[in-house]
């Protein structure tokens, strides 16, 4: 159930009132929408890209709400807010594990809110649309059928070591935060367990046991096989 606020005046008292928008009514909306979950370093970005090209449909890769981050606030979206409230980015990178996942899983559900006004709106184009999303498994099950949904997963190890191989802007600048920690090795270290704990196998556990199609990504898996076995999934070939 998505949920807006608005205040009425009513004489001298306020009255509150949500306005609520059913699963059901978001679900017949995204009929078109095909997300992808899961790990990070699991091909997901990877996959609604050469999907949205394959099947001329929009691709909405990592982040694609952010247009609508001037909307937030920091009384409603404290942890996406995050950034204008923290004192430093040696903050930023010095959390504890527990503190960063908690950020993360934050941010998550603060951003469903943003995630579905962006495919609502893309809705109208009528159009596939492929998303890489972060959107909880609990409400994904809400709001798309089965089909349309597919949890992609890797080792940890991939997410953790791997995390500063990416030439991304974003990662290279948190790498050089950390290299101007006063004690760097430290810094890393601390950062790498805070990967790992959002990473962590009780994290992993939920999205396979989430009772969605998974695959997951091995010694093995090739681009090639991944998306064969999507499509499948998601009905895409028939």
């Amino acid at each position: 159930m998505l949920c807006a606020k608005d205040m009425l005046e009513y004489g001298k008292r306020c009255v509150l009132v949500k306005l609520q928008l059913e699963s059901n009514v978001i679900r017949h909306l995204l009929k078109n929408m095909y997300f992808i979950n899961g790990t990070a370093y699991a091909g997901k970005s990877t996959m609604v890209r050469l999907l949205s090209e394959k099947y001329d449909g929009i691709q909405c890769g990592e982040n694609y709400h952010d247009e609508l981050m001037s909307a937030i606030d920091t009384k409603h979206q404290p942890n996406l807010s995050y950034f204008e409230t923290m004192t430093s980015w040696q903050e930023f990178i010095g959390r504890t594990p527990e503190e960063y996942d908690a950020w993360i899983v934050g941010c998550a559900r603060e951003a469903t809110d943003l995630e579905i006004a962006k495919l609502i709106q893309l809705s109208a184009q009528d159009r596939k649309v492929f998303v890489d999303t972060n959107i909880p498994i609990s409400i994904l099950k809400e709001i798309a059928d089965y089909h349309h949904i597919a949890i992609m997963l890797s080792p940890q190890s991939l997410s953790v070591e791997r995390f500063f191989d990416r030439e991304d802007e974003d990662k290279q600048f948190i790498y050089q935060q950390i290299q101007k920690a006063q004690y760097p090795i430290k810094a890393m270290e601390n950062y790498k367990n805070c990967l790992a704990k959002v990473n962590s196998l009780e994290h992993y556990k939920e999205y396979e046991e989430s009772g969605f199609y998974t695959y997951i990504r091995n010694e093995d898996s090739t681009i090639s096989k991944a998306m064969a076995e999507i499509e499948k999934h998601f009905l895409l070939q028939i």
